[in-house]
């Protein structure tokens, strides 16, 4: 049987048993990546195109990586190194690349709503690599396959997302995918940087962190976009760490199997510590590792491979 969809554009698009099927899925990709050769012939002969108009390390790379390892032809265009700098139109650029028949494009782009236009456009396959505020789908992938590997399940668990959730499309593609699983979410930062309109959520929300720590099952970090950051959200990273950054005291207060989580990159000495970061409870690494497999998984479907891969 065949993935139903060419693209994936939000996880609000998925249904639980949709999101469950690729991460059922993703334990087979990962295999690979742990072999002595890490290459599979499933995608030879198809062309991956990478397009990314913001900076990326983790995403970019482990895109490229899952494509390769699935024996795709793989090509990668930012934003310095294309004519968007001469002002081309990010469609003129996608109509461009379609006319070279890549067999999947895979976009990130620093305002909602390009990928999806792309994906209603374009006969080849879409996938968001994150764009704006709007979602970063392959991230919750990897995050909820984190979870699920860590604890054997995602129904039930108990989720801190905690920081800068306006400006972060993590927080939102987190939010759709664990509530449709079955997970609670309290959503932890200082009332400004709370969206409008987070009561439609279906979370709890705290502007306090030393209460929700004893409760969680996964306390997940997330950055402060200076980058995003056009006026001033709270005083200082100082006063933002000692309220809400993750340290070492704090995570003596969390549950003795809760886990620590982060999407990267980290801003260590802000968000959290050096010893919150690298401590026993930390599956930030696992996080990074899993990253290529949910995306080969993803590549894979995308791309028309059959859903039973045993």
């Amino acid at each position: 049987m065949s993935w139903p969809y060419k693209d994936l554009i939000a996880i609000q698009d998925l249904k639980a048993d949709e999101i469950n099927t690729i991460l059922d899925m993703t334990a087979s990709f990962k295999e690979i990546s742990r072999r002595d050769i890490k290459k599979v012939p499933a995608l030879r002969g198809k062309t991956v195109v990478l397009l990314f108009y913001e900076p990326s390390t983790r995403t970019r790379l482990s895109f490229e990586l899952a494509a390769k390892r699935l024996s795709a032809d793989t090509t990668a265009l930012s934003a310095s190194g294309s004519s968007f700098s001469k002002g081309e139109t990010i469609m003129d650029a996608a109509y461009n690349v379609m006319a070279m028949a890549p067999d999947c494009i895979v976009i990130r782009y620093p305002y909602a709503g390009i990928p999806r236009k792309m994906a209603e456009l374009l006969p080849c396959s879409v996938i968001n690599a994150g764009d704006g505020y709007h979602e970063h789908p392959t991230q919750a992938l990897l995050d909820m396959y984190s979870m699920k590997e860590h604890f054997g399940r995602i129904e039930g668990l108990k989720v801190a997302i905690v920081g800068d959730i306006m400006h972060s499309r993590v927080a939102r593609s987190n939010v759709y995918g664990l509530r449709k699983l079955g997970a609670q979410v309290v959503l932890v930062a200082p009332k400004t940087l709370l969206p409008p309109g987070i009561e439609t959520w279906d979370v709890e929300v705290s502007t306090k962190l030393d209460p929700v720590l004893p409760e969680a099952d996964v306390v997940m970090m997330l950055r402060v976009q200076r980058e995003r950051l056009h006026q001033q959200f709270f005083s200082g990273e100082r006063e933002y760490s000692f309220f809400y950054g993750l340290n070492r005291a704090r995570v003596e207060k969390m549950k003795p199997d809760a886990v620590i989580m982060h999407p990267g990159p980290m801003n260590r000495g802000v968000e959290i510590t050096h010893d919150a970061a690298d401590s026993a409870r930390s599956i930030i690494l696992d996080q990074v590792e899993n990253g290529v497999a949910i995306r080969m998984t993803l590549l894979y479907l995308s791309l028309g491979g059959s859903i039973n891969v045993d």
